[in-house]
């Protein structure tokens, strides 16, 4: 498909989704909140990747909410009935929401290749995300409370997993830039590359490693670190336990050893597509 917000191509079983507005320092539009879930839902369901890359064109990553979603309704609401308005901009900030949360749900791997600045709700897409990277040039804000609203699309439930809580309170305090290195001393980002280039290129050599293993076990991996994040590890151990027991497959054990033993690239089966 073709969309409007972003170019997806998928080689070598990598889905790439590049933001492809750098004149607009790749705002997302109304257009964006529904493309990049149906894009990635289609990649998950599909299959047809194992894992997914996003990065961006231009100067910054993204620039955050673009501001013609403000202004397509909600904010203003009925002046004779605000409660019944309120209740219906919930669902407006809900639908919001999804947008990231199917970052999360995503049955690959999601990796972020961040370069200048990851602004508002770019934060929030960044933390959806499994593993983040920047260039040096790269830094994060959570500029909505510089504009006068508290930021609602995942800010909180994700930044404050990924990062110190007192920092995350900082960044949403303040509304102040985060620096690259600084991100990658509280854990935010995995590593820094210095150019846009070795960002890109760094990046896509980890997805390289990770579509080199079996589609079952990296899926595994996902899901057990999805639930052990939100639940005790009492609950965590049990849940692996149940998934290895339907889900271990030996085939994949045995290809895996015979291809270290005889020193060539392992071929796994892809992941089935979901049907719906």
């Amino acid at each position: 498909m073709t969309y409007a917000c972003f170019t997806l191509g998928i080689t070598d079983h990598i889905a790439h989704i590049r933001f492809n507005r750098p004149d607009k320092a790749n705002s997302m539009t109304m257009a964006f909140w529904k493309e990049l879930p149906d894009a990635v839902n289609r990649i998950s369901t599909s299959a047809e990747a194992r894992v997914i890359v996003i990065s961006a064109e231009g100067k910054h990553f993204t620039s955050g909410m673009d501001i013609s979603v403000f202004m397509e309704g909600g904010l203003d609401g009925d002046p004779k009935n605000p409660q019944v308005s309120a209740e219906a901009f919930r669902y407006k900030i809900k639908a919001l929401q999804e947008t990231f949360s199917a970052l999360e749900r995503a049955r690959q791997p999601v990796l972020a290749a961040i370069q200048g600045g990851a602004i508002g709700a770019g934060v929030d897409l960044a933390t959806a995300c499994d593993c983040r990277y920047a260039s040096a040039d790269a830094f994060f804000a959570v500029q909505e409370t510089a504009i006068g609203m508290t930021a609602d699309v995942g800010t909180f439930p994700r930044l404050m997993r990924l990062i110190p809580e007192g920092w995350a309170r900082q960044m949403a305090y303040t509304a102040e830039r985060l620096p690259a290195e600084k991100a990658r001393e509280i854990g935010l980002v995995n590593e820094v590359f210095e150019t846009h280039e070795a960002l890109l290129e760094g990046v896509m050599a980890i997805a390289r490693k990770i579509a080199q293993h079996s589609p079952l076990a990296v899926a595994g991996c996902k899901a057990m670190a999805n639930y052990a994040r939100d639940h005790s590890t009492a609950d965590a151990l049990d849940y692996v336990a149940v998934w290895n027991a339907a889900m271990l497959r030996p085939d994949d054990i045995r290809e895996a050893y015979l291809a270290k033993s005889e020193k060539r690239e392992p071929v796994f089966d892809d992941l089935k597509p979901v049907q719906r």
